[in-house]
């Protein structure tokens, strides 16, 4: 079961985290910040493979840890913001830039990995 959302642990050596309720960036687990998990106040990618939990345990999260979550990610969220000096409306207006040609980005990054 879900309790609380919280960042986790950080794991200095990258190792890959599946499940559980301990470390950051891990997949499939409950709580913590990682992908394919539920419960996290939001999506930390460290670059493993991603187990997913399935739909039903996710919707199965009581809404108070929801509620928690999101009031987490929008706190973690602005302090980025505050990190790399850039105002909630600078953060809206890149974010419609940035969608508008995120296909081609990721498309050129393809190529660009294959060249290299």
């Amino acid at each position: 079961d879900v309790s609380s959302p919280k960042h986790g642990k950080t794991d200095l050596d990258n190792m890959p985290h599946v499940g559980g309720n301990v470390w950051a960036g891990g997949t499939g687990g409950r709580d913590t910040a990682g992908l394919g998990g539920k419960g996290g106040p939001y999506r930390l990618d460290a670059g493993h493979r991603v187990y997913q939990v399935s739909q039903a345990e996710k919707d199965a999260v009581p809404e108070d840890v929801k509620r928690a979550a999101r009031e987490m990610a929008e706190k973690a969220f602005k302090q980025r913001l505050k990190e790399i000096q850039m105002s909630e409306y600078d953060a809206s207006t890149y974010e419609r830039f940035s969608g508008a040609v995120r296909r081609q980005v990721q498309s050129l990054r393809i190529i660009l990995d294959n060249l290299q």
